[in-house]
């Protein structure tokens, strides 16, 4: 996509908002290589507040965020990585049953640019799924998010977090700070829940890890292209 900047700038004060916007989600990425270091506790705040403000059915902001950090992340990781070794995923909510279409080709050309970067060759399962793992270490970030829902706020209450998830990443952008959502970590749900005492009527939705990049690893080298919006919307006038 190609927005004009001279477009955005021509109309006054509220286009700079625009331009602000356009920036941050164009400098967004999906970050999976962090360094060790910590983000302040009132970054992570300011993030929080921002995020807070993120629109929901009736008001109901059905979201609930465990944030894990220090040497509880530290604990949390390696007992996540042990539990993956030895369980099968058990999601709150359904994956897709398929990839079809462009959804299969988007999500294939995403891996393959994930492997090239990293250098995993086509078929060798060893090495995929060591990088497969790397979700479950939060790629190496010193903070990881669980995003939960009431469970009696069904598919919308999801709906809602995801807009939440959307929020929050973005508001971590504006910031200098990095994220990545992962599903990978919803689909150990029953874990998670009892390990950071989640009640059990909360639906694990996803969790965010966040820190600041390493800019310099393999595995954000690379970006993921979007489609053009004529691909997505359908004009009747």
């Amino acid at each position: 996509m190609d927005l004009s900047r001279r477009g955005i700038e021509t109309h006054g004060e509220a286009n700079d908002d625009a331009a602000a916007l356009w920036r941050v989600l164009r400098g967004r990425h999906s970050c999976r290589a962090f360094r060790a270091d910590a983000v302040p506790r009132p970054v992570i705040e300011r993030i929080l507040a921002i995020a807070q403000c993120t629109p929901s059915w009736c008001n109901t902001q059905p979201w609930q965020l465990v944030v894990v950090s220090g040497a509880a992340a530290s604990a949390f990781r390696a007992a996540l990585l042990a539990h993956v070794g030895a369980s099968e995923p058990a999601p709150d909510i359904e994956f897709p049953r398929a990839y079809q279409g462009v959804y299969q080709e988007r999500r294939r050309a995403c891996g393959l640019q994930l492997y090239d970067a990293v250098g995993v060759t086509r078929g060798d399962r060893v090495a995929s799924g060591h990088q497969a793992r790397e979700n479950f270490r939060f790629y190496g970030a010193p903070h990881v998010a669980i995003v939960t829902t009431d469970a009696e706020l069904g598919q919308y209450g999801a709906i809602d977090c995801g807009a939440y998830v959307s929020t929050f990443m973005l508001a971590a952008q504006a910031h200098g700070v990095a994220c990545i959502a992962q599903a990978a970590l919803a689909s150990r749900a029953p874990f998670i829940r009892e390990w950071l005492g989640i009640p059990d009527g909360r639906v694990v939705v996803c969790g965010i890890s966040f820190g600041h990049e390493d800019v310099a690893h393999p595995a954000n080298q690379f970006r993921t292209p979007r489609a053009a919006p004529g691909e997505a919307v359908e004009w009747r006038n």
